[in-house]
């Protein structure tokens, strides 16, 4: 299937399927059967694969499609989109063959008519008049209908960009999104698809990021969760934290909450803190980002007080995230997910391996954008800022005549009337032993550091704006891999060698920075992140309205 895209995908190309079991409490499970079927669904939608209309003998006037644009006026952006597909089909019918309307039609119709499975909240226009084509289409089904015909295309183009595309490009980059947004001939799309082999077309890979596919699971889920459940009744904590074998009625409850979100599977009426009970904490934990240490504190049960109505918002917006990526890359690409606190090593949308990250703090935030990694910079020297030489530096001098020096830095001139300042290279030094850069107009990158105990942090949010790597030197060997002179040893030299050193990469690796707080990891489990630059509600506002 030929997709026309411009740019390249970002991050977190978490592909493994899942299916969550459900056992214990009888009410609760048996409540639970629709969930567990919607899990059992293949992840692509197979809306509209088939034995679709080849057919070459059925056309109609191409002046049709200015008369159909002027009864339904709210179409008339499509214009382009639908001129260009039937001028590539010669004006013959695609929903109709000799025997009359396809079936594939009314799949359409169907994926349209629940466009709130998409996470959108829009009504699909002239829904009442598609209705009454479609059964007219069907009554007549010897004589074509240039108007259904028309009707079904618009609403398959109005469909695809507002579940493929998302809000417009104006919407990400005013919450300070500047990856490039995708672009994807539609009409392209759709017009593979109508000629597609129907024994070769087993489901569709729509063109949109694959995590947008899993979070609409979990979207239902969440649905079905708080449509059964309806109160959402807040859990409330008289210790500082419930340890193995603690006894309470509220270990009961949070055992049923932990059920409820799938993480428990023993029995939710025991007041005991059981071994059961410690591997499912910490299993919720490590899926929200908390210390998994199995205990639970006030930092578990808030998040565990968190309604599905928050977590369907939540969702909600990081499955409009998901429409503005970009969609496949067949080589090497690192990715990092802000809120998550992590890098992503890939190789052809496989992880390869992950590590822990620093990411600027609340009054620095760090940009989401996408560049080409080019350099590897051993014993790098650090150019401080002049932001934080106006606001840091200076003040430290002042208080301490012997700072500069104390702190292995040099001023080799001065600017604006500030000293221009540079940390000399070595094992103190701001940047570690090692950065990596891809040029871009935000002055960020990422590198090494020498506060090692940062990394162990839960939250990770203290840098100034670049990204800083736990495992720099694992990055470095994978970066240069292909280059016979960086050996493993070589590498561990020049990163303790004093003297710094550029090396080019002998080919560029794509760098994505991005802002999930809602991601499917590999094991097919949902993780909630922190908002931690507060951008969930603000787009939620935009996009939804509330």
């Amino acid at each position: 299937m030929k997709i026309t895209v411009s740019g390249i995908l970002p991050i977190l190309a978490f592909i493994t399927l899942f299916s969550l079991s459900f056992c214990g409490n009888t009410s609760i499970k048996n409540s639970k059967k629709e969930i567990d079927s919607i899990q059992a669904e293949k992840i692509w939608d197979k809306t509209i694969p088939g034995n679709f209309s080849e057919q070459k003998i059925i056309k109609f006037d191409s002046m049709r499609i200015d008369s159909f644009l002027q009864e339904y006026p709210l179409f008339k952006s499509l214009d382009s989109n639908l001129r260009l597909f039937y001028q590539k089909r010669e004006y013959n019918y695609a929903w109709f063959d000799q025997n009359g309307l396809i079936e594939q039609a009314g799949n359409l119709v169907a994926r349209v008519s629940n466009i709130k499975d998409e996470g959108l909240f829009m009504k699909p226009p002239y829904k009442e008049e598609l209705d009454s084509l479609l059964l007219e289409g069907r009554v007549d089904k010897n004589e074509p209908d240039v108007q259904l015909e028309l009707m079904l295309t618009a609403q398959y183009f109005n469909f695809a960009h507002a579940a493929w595309e998302g809000a417009d490009k104006s919407v990400s980059e005013s919450l300070k999104w500047y990856v490039p947004r995708k672009k994807v001939s539609y009409d392209q799309y759709l017009d593979t698809l109508l000629a597609s082999n129907p024994k070769q077309l087993k489901t569709i890979e729509e063109p949109v990021y694959r995590q947008y596919e899993l979070l609409k699971v979990f979207l239902a889920k969440f649905r079905k969760l708080d449509e059964e459940e309806g109160a959402w009744p807040e859990i409330t904590v008289d210790k500082p934290a419930f340890k193995k074998l603690d006894s309470s009625a509220t270990i009961a409850q949070i055992k049923k909450r932990l059920f409820l979100l799938d993480d428990f599977k023993g029995d939710t009426s025991s007041q005991i803190f059981d071994q059961e009970l410690e591997t499912a904490v910490k299993a919720y934990q490590a899926r929200l980002g908390l210390t998994a240490d199995g205990a639970i504190g006030k930092a578990t049960v808030s998040t565990l007080n968190i309604s599905p109505k928050e977590r369907i918002k939540q969702l909600l917006v990081n499955m409009e995230r998901c429409r503005w990526l970009p969609l496949s890359l067949q080589e090497h690409y690192l990715a990092v997910n802000i809120p998550e606190f992590k890098l992503h090593v890939y190789h052809k949308d496989s992880l390869l391996w992950s590590c822990n990250v620093v990411v600027g703090k609340d009054l620095h935030q760090t940009v989401t954008f996408s560049g080409e990694l080019k350099y590897v910079v051993f014993s790098p020297y650090w150019n401080v800022p002049p932001s934080i030489v106006r606001n840091e530096i200076v003040p430290a001098m002042n208080r301490s005549s012997n700072y500069i020096s104390r702190n292995n830095m040099e001023i080799t001139g001065y600017s604006g009337g500030l000293p221009v300042v540079r940390q000399k290279p070595g094992p103190n030094n701001s940047l570690g032993l090692v950065k990596f850069l891809f040029p871009n107009s935000y002055n960020i990158y990422l590198h090494d550091s020498p506060a090692k105990s940062l990394f162990n942090e839960s939250s990770r949010a203290f840098s100034h704006g670049c990204v800083r790597v736990a495992e720099p030197e694992k990055l470095a060997q994978f970066l240069l891999q292909g280059d016979s002179i960086w050996t493993e040893d070589a590498i561990f030299k020049a990163m303790h060698s004093g003297k710094e050193k550029y090396v080019t990469l002998q080919k560029t690796v794509p760098v994505f920075i991005t802002y999930f707080t809602a991601f499917v990891d590999r094991n097919g489990k949902i993780n909630f992140r922190k908002d931690i630059y507060d951008r969930d509600e603000r787009l939620a506002k935009m996009i939804f309205g509330y």
